[in-house]
């Protein structure tokens, strides 16, 4: 399996534990990729909810980056309409300034949100149409080559801060090849477009100083432990718990028992939701490895990038040790 392993850290706020918790959680993770050869960890903005503790992506990026070495961290994504460009490359300019040779910058046009909290966030919602234009500013602020007359981002790092263009449609997939980016696509939780994207960008990618050929990333949930059974409990009790966490946005307040939940996953009104996590690899660490490495080749992948959903934080960094040790096992990998 030719392809690099990383994780996406959704920073997830388990029932009865707090964001601190999340945090620790998080670091904890870090560690462990760090030691299971993981190429990077990435994080995602996200607003008002939650069970979700990255809302602000790069503050929690430099806290894991204080408390590792070596691997490479980043955000998976920053939601740029959200913000001025200059910001943002204010921030990932200190960043790499203080851990250099260690920061990602994964830019996606979602609003990361509601529409209430968008409104929140002080975002017009016409700012998504400046995505293409906000993200070649940014690039400019970062390599020294600002597109604003008289206007620079300090701190700017002595070391590159490469881009990422991220997506779930074929936006994204044009967008990256026109401007000669890596391009990851969200497949953990939005797969119908994958292959179609996928294609779309290696037919239109155009080479830049930062990307000489086309680089594909995807991402893939993953349940493993050393019992294929606990494995698949592991993912019931996951996929249980976010199907709730969707329902209570329309029924504050409702309760509903495994049974109930197991039972709207599988009729037709859930099968929606179902399948939006069409592509998880759950078992032990042979089996999750035979899928990832279905997976990545069905695509041509060049790096996947997992999110390990575990509830509980021991099962969590249990899986991404045996996930990394099984990938590691299956030569060649690329580092």
């Amino acid at each position: 399996m030719p392809t690099a392993l990383s994780i996406l850290d959704l920073a997830s706020i388990a029932p009865g534990r707090t964001a601190r918790d999340s945090f620790d959680n998080s670091v904890a993770l870090a560690r462990v990729a760090e030691r299971s050869g993981y190429r990077r960890v990435w994080y995602a903005e996200h607003h008002n909810m939650r069970s979700i503790a990255s809302s602000a992506t790069s503050v929690l990026i430099g806290h894991v980056a204080a408390h590792t070495d070596t691997i490479r961290l980043g955000a998976g994504g920053i939601m740029l309409p959200n913000h001025s460009p200059l910001v943002i490359a204010e921030q990932f300019g200190t960043l790499e300034t203080l851990y250099p040779g260690r920061i990602d910058l994964g830019l996606g046009r979602a609003p990361g949100s509601d529409q209430k909290t968008m409104f929140a966030l002080r975002r017009d919602p016409a700012s998504a149409d400046s995505f293409p234009k906000d993200v070649l500013e940014l690039q400019g602020y970062l390599t020294g080559n600002s597109r604003v007359p008289g206007v620079q981002a300090v701190p700017r790092a002595e070391g590159v801060v490469p881009l990422y263009i991220l997506g779930s449609s074929l936006f994204g997939a044009q967008l990256a090849a026109q401007l000669g980016l890596p391009y990851a696509f969200a497949s953990h939780f939005a797969p119908d477009a994958l292959h179609q994207a996928v294609a779309v960008y290696r037919d239109n990618f155009r080479p830049s100083e930062q990307l000489a050929e086309p680089y594909v990333m995807a991402g893939v949930n993953v349940f493993a432990a050393e019992d294929h059974d606990a494995a698949a409990e592991q993912k019931a009790i996951a996929y249980r718990a976010r199907a709730r966490a969707m329902i209570r946005r329309g029924a504050a307040g409702a309760e509903f028992t495994d049974a109930e939940i197991d039972a709207f996953l599988a009729s037709p009104n859930g099968s929606q939701l179902s399948a939006m996590t069409r592509y998880t690899a759950v078992g032990t660490p042979a089996e999750v490895r035979d899928y990832l490495a279905d997976f990545a080749g069905s695509i041509g992948a060049d790096e996947l990038i997992v999110a390990h959903h575990a509830t509980e934080i021991d099962d969590r960094l249990r899986s991404v040790e045996l996930t990394g040790a099984a990938i590691a096992a299956d030569e060649p990998v690329v580092r």
